[in-house]
């Protein structure tokens, strides 16, 4: 399947490692031009080199974002659309919330949940579309969790915001269609990234057994019996991404290996 994304230009917010990096790659590997975020410059620097080793592609380059801060979404758009005249594609992503649960959250902890993984969103959007609009079209997925469709324990935070990425999906489907502006949600399931591997540290504490041990248990509760590899969640991410992608729009799909029971 020829996906059409050579010579399309696409941002990925929060690309250091982890999810965002692998969708980079995945980008990259396709023949976009990929421009990184994250507020960790090192990091960002290693992803670039191996990204540009690993796929040929080198059109692949970085930009400094703390996606909390809008003067700092704004340069990366500018940036990019300075660089190649345009965005074509939009990944909305951001780090998870802190674990906790309701009565150990202070209304700082609310804030910043909002700034972070939903006024992010919305910033970064409000930034792409003019330049969609004036190119005929555009891709933006944004990035989400499992707790869209079932809510997990001792993460509340997550659990109050990302539904709402639900609903600004949904919204914008119905304003930005007639424009070619094709915007989704998809959501990981249990994808064995460093946040996952950190939640579990947690998650085994409360349990009293080894990390080790939680995984072993936690991979029984998913139908293929083992965590997702972040290449996997990848290539839905740039599929929906891609212009093979012509007619799917305002949805909600999770990458989980078969681990949420919800309908």
């Amino acid at each position: 399947m020829d996906l059409q994304l050579s010579e399309k230009t696409a941002v990925v917010l929060a690309a250091s490692k982890g999810l965002g990096k692998a969708i980079a790659k995945g980008l990259a590997a396709e023949g976009t031009n990929v421009v990184l975020c994250s507020r960790n410059e090192a990091a960002l620097e290693q992803a670039v080199k191996e990204i540009k080793s690993e796929t040929g592609n080198q059109e692949v380059r970085y930009v400094l974002c703390d996606v909390k801060k809008p003067e700092q979404i704004k340069q990366v758009i500018k940036h990019t659309v300075e660089t190649y005249g345009g965005v074509d594609i939009l990944i909305n992503n951001a780090g998870g919330p802190p674990a906790g649960d309701f009565m150990s959250m202070r209304d700082e902890d609310w804030y910043h949940a909002f700034e972070l993984n939903l006024l992010s969103f919305i910033r970064a959007i409000r930034e792409v579309v003019p330049y969609m609009k004036k190119q005929g079209g555009g891709r933006i997925v944004n990035l989400s969790s499992s707790s869209i469709k079932q809510s997990i324990d001792h993460l509340v935070l997550s659990n109050t915001m990302r539904p709402g990425i639900n609903g600004l999906t949904k919204s914008l489907a119905r304003e930005l269609g007639e424009a070619n502006i094709l915007i989704n949600t998809i959501g990981p399931g249990t994808i064995e990234t460093d946040r996952i591997l950190e939640l579990n540290k947690d998650r085994a504490k409360r349990a009293n057994i080894t990390p080790d041990a939680f995984q072993e248990q936690a991979e029984q509760e998913i139908a293929m019996k083992r965590y997702g590899q972040p290449e996997e969640f990848a290539n839905t991410v740039v599929f929906f991404a891609s212009w093979a992608n012509t007619y799917i729009t305002g949805q909600s799909l999770l990458v989980d290996g078969g681990q949420i029971k919800a309908l």
